[in-house]
């Protein structure tokens, strides 16, 4: 939804605007830009985040802008991203500290919501405060709210408790009156309309209404422009999923009117799914993300949103009236301050940086960033399965970007180990991942690589002090090295292929764990991640 912050209902500029040049070439392959972002002369390129930031929801209130993303079983979870322009954006807070508010499956003693948790939801400010909506598979809508985005957010409130939707939206009418929209993918892709109460946690009885059905439709937001309300969605057509409007002078419909906004373009891993957005100076945009994921996930672009007729064309307009996707374009703001996004960590603060999310809810007792103040303590326990990452609790986690070099290395004080324990750097997915690590046996310590629990063994190491590196490329596919003084490293193992898996991208992975106590611990100095802009 488009917000000021005085009122929902926006004032609508029916003029299409040149903010991405109409002749900018349809003939890039996917995966291979050069750069991406804003290129510091009032131009950006797409990506304008080459990292996963699936089903992305973005506003504006004021001169900020702020979008959301779903973050499946990884806590905190519904990550906040906020932007002075559109195109930098930086990772400000989430909306869920603890997951286990969704499911006690969410913990670290139960690990089964591997594709689940927290699916798309949106963002929203009214009556002075932000507003969450999200959705899970298994357990239905929740909501939150907070008068800052960067939180605190209220505790998570369950307003429908039902397997099969998804893709919730929350729209507040002129009179105040409160709805949500949503699908019920198990029932067939109905999108159903609510009526909700005054304070927006629970949903009317007796007010549901399906407003729409159609192949694979979600993704659903609901804007009103001027006297008309707008529904966005996508859906599935024989040449891959496409973004579609239907529009009506009523709610609840009926929605006669119908356009579509974009083509499926299979060959860009299909831009499809976000939200609209219009900027101080009335040109209008749409954050997607890419719904065809691959190794680096959905990633994000922001493409230009055309009005012809009163609809929103997303991207370069064809001689169909249908969008493409673009490219390059001039920066939405002229906003002098350019934001790369966190990624590296010495761990100096007394809060883990907003970059960083566990592997499902932690133990929170197993890890600390105070008892050796400049370091991250991660105490070992058993996993509910020997061997097994998937089932390791306490693996922190953060997203690999898709650019053209990438670089991990990261300081290990091995002098807590013992005997049963593994820990190390881990390219993490499920359900396959790749390690390069330690190992404690019988009080030796050893390199160990690793595929998926596979293990090779490596050199005894005898020094406190171990450094890990991991570097990849645009084809997502990397290399281990260790180091024993910092300086020179030496590669181990064999290059691994990241991949798409559980509709996430691999993630770059701190792991510690113990086959057979709960014992020991590993600290860590510093995780240097830089990449290519």
């Amino acid at each position: 939804m488009i917000y000021s912050l005085l009122k929902n209902t926006i004032v609508l500029l029916v003029l299409s605007h040149s903010a991405f040049p109409q002749s900018d070439s349809l003939k890039h392959k996917w995966g291979e830009w050069q750069t991406w972002g804003d290129q510091g002369n009032g131009n950006y390129m797409n990506p304008v985040l080459p990292g996963d930031y699936s089903d992305p929801d973005c506003i504006r209130v004021g001169d900020d802008y702020y979008a959301v993303s779903s973050t499946f079983q990884y806590s905190p979870g519904f990550i906040i991203l906020h932007s002075k322009d559109l195109v930098n954006w930086s990772p400000l807070s989430h909306a869920v500290k603890d997951i286990t508010q969704i499911s006690p499956e969410m913990n670290w003693d139960k690990m089964k919501r591997y594709g689940f948790g927290i699916w798309a939801g949106a963002i929203r400010y009214h009556d002075n405060k932000f507003w969450i909506y999200f959705g899970t598979a298994d357990e239905g809508y929740f909501m939150t709210t907070a008068k800052k985005a960067e939180g605190p957010w209220q505790p998570l409130h369950h307003l429908l408790k039902e397997k099969g939707w998804d893709d919730c939206c929350p729209f507040w009418d002129d009179d105040g009156q409160g709805y949500l929209v949503g699908t019920n993918f198990k029932n067939g892709y109905q999108i159903h309309l609510f009526k909700m109460t005054a304070d927006g946690i629970q949903l009317q009885k007796g007010s549901d209404k399906v407003i729409h059905q159609s192949n694979g439709s979600e993704a659903n937001k609901l804007y009103k422009i001027r006297d008309t309300y707008y529904h966005l969605f996508s859906e599935v057509k024989p040449d891959g999923r496409v973004l579609m409007m239907e529009r009506s002078k009523n709610i609840f419909g009926p929605y006669t009117d119908i356009k579509q906004l974009s083509h499926a373009q299979a060959e860009y891993n299909e831009p499809n799914q976000g939200g609209i957005v219009q900027t101080q100076k009335g040109d209008w945009y749409f954050l997607t993300h890419h719904g065809t994921g691959d190794w680096s996930g959905r990633i994000l672009s922001l493409l230009p949103a055309n009005w012809i007729d009163g609809w929103p064309v997303i991207g370069i307009v064809g001689s169909d009236t249908i969008g493409r996707m673009a490219w390059s374009g001039k920066m939405p703001i002229k906003y002098t301050k350019l934001v790369t996004p966190l990624t590296s960590d010495d761990f100096n603060e007394e809060t883990l940086s907003q970059q960083w999310e566990w592997n499902f809810q932690p133990r929170s007792r197993k890890w600390s960033l105070n008892e050796r103040p400049g370091w991250l303590r991660l105490h070992a326990f058993k996993p509910l399965e020997s061997n097994n990452l998937l089932k390791a609790g306490n693996t922190l986690t953060q997203r690999t970007f898709r650019t053209r070099t990438n670089e991990v290395v990261i300081k290990f004080d091995l002098s807590g180990l013992v005997d049963g324990q593994r820990a190390g750097l881990s390219h993490f997915g499920s359900p396959n991942y790749s390690t390069l690590g330690v190992t404690c046996e019988g009080g030796a310590r050893y390199l160990e690589f690793g595929i998926t629990g596979k293990l090779i063994k490596g050199p005894e190491l005898f020094s406190n002090d171990l450094w890990l590196k991991s570097t990849w490329g645009m084809d997502g596919k990397c290399q281990y090295y260790y180091s024993l003084d910092g300086k020179s490293f030496i590669s181990f193992g064999y290059p691994y292929q990241m991949c798409w898996e559980s509709y996430h991208g691999t993630r770059i992975a701190i792991y510690n764990y113990n086959n057979k106590t709960d014992l020991g611990y590993i600290d860590v100095d510093f995780f240097h991640y830089t990449y290519s802009k």
